[in-house]
């Protein structure tokens, strides 16, 4: 390689990095703003003792799915706003083991919907459908992994509770302090280098290319080759981020509605699996528990999707050509 293509790479990274910072900025500080004031509200409701009540009002519905009681806070928190709020929820609480695990799965089926939903509304998928999907799939989820991870001792870190308890306000607020403080930095860190990293498959190509390797396994997932692009930018960008994209593809008949429901239907159980699922990794949950059932579950959706479809297709022919005769 000689010195002028080296010194035009190090431009076109450069560039890349360039173009990424103000927008990885925007995004911390609006993040940062939502998910700190959220983390404290939820230390004052475990330390004025009002969240151990609703706790033991949920338990028996969420312990259905192996589950304690506080575990609804946090699905709540994912559900109405993102997956770094309901994380910092899981700080203040403690939770660890497969606990969090079952948490990150439906967390990561659904979460943002408000924003999210409204995305895939604009593409074409009726808001009320793809938020009871994702809801109904995210329980159906976290039966079926309660039903298939072992059974370990960490469910809930009871002593660090009841450490709080007797260490007082101020020492608890001194641990809450410490604890949003490092995810603070994570979220910084994070977020900054996947939106270069973004940039710089796009500059040099790999997205584009990517699509072309994908085309035929995500295929067998139900996904029509016109959409695998907009696959890749659901899973690197996640929907929130990537709606731009995926908009702009449906508005311009690049991708058709119906294609874009079909897509839908897969990205709406299963995308943003680089940063969402890096998240939860970050924190101790393990990669294939929270990755492999949100593919397997949203090809289940997409085939199942396109049954009923192709059933309706043929019923409406026959009642055609019987109307007919």
């Amino acid at each position: 390689m000689t010195q002028e293509e080296i010194e035009n790479w190090r431009s076109r990274l450069l560039a890349c990095i360039k173009d990424a910072l103000p927008g990885a900025l925007r995004t911390i500080t609006w993040l940062l703003a939502l998910t700190v004031p959220i983390s404290f509200v939820v230390f004052l409701l475990k330390v004025s003792g009002i969240l151990a009540i609703v706790a033991g009002l949920l338990e028996p519905g969420f312990a259905l799915l192996g589950l304690p009681g506080e575990s609804a806070i946090v699905f709540a928190t994912a559900a109405l706003v993102n997956i770094y709020s309901c994380i910092a929820v899981i700080e203040t609480l403690g939770l660890t083991g497969r606990t969090v695990t079952i948490l990150a799965l439906m967390c990561l089926i659904a979460h943002n919907l408000p924003v999210e939903s409204a995305v895939q509304k604009k593409t074409g998928s009726p808001l009320w459908i793809m938020v009871t999907l994702r809801l109904v799939v995210s329980f159906a989820g976290a039966a079926a992994l309660n039903r298939l991870l072992p059974a370990d001792s960490l469910q809930l870190t009871v002593g660090n509770t009841v450490q709080a308890t007797v260490l007082g306000f101020w020492a608890q607020f001194g641990q809450w302090a410490r604890g949003i403080s490092w995810l603070c930095v994570q979220i910084i860190l994070i977020v900054t280098v996947l939106m270069i990293l973004q940039r710089i498959l796009e500059q040099f190509g790999i997205t584009r290319m990517l699509s072309n390797l994908l085309k035929y396994p995500l295929m067998v997932l139900g996904i029509p080759q016109q959409a695998a692009f907009l696959w890749i930018v659901a899973n690197t960008l996640g929907l929130a981020y990537g709606s731009g994209v995926m908009i702009d593809h449906v508005e311009r008949g690049k991708l058709s509605r119906q294609n874009a429901a079909i897509l839908n239907q897969h990205i709406a159980i299963s995308h943003s699996l680089l940063e969402d699922t890096l998240l939860f990794v970050a924190i101790g949950v393990s990669a294939w528990w929270i990755t492999v059932p949100r593919v397997i579950l949203a090809g289940i959706v997409v085939w199942l999707w396109r049954l009923m479809a192709w059933y309706n297709k043929h019923k409406k022919g026959r009642a055609i050509e019987a109307a007919k005769t």
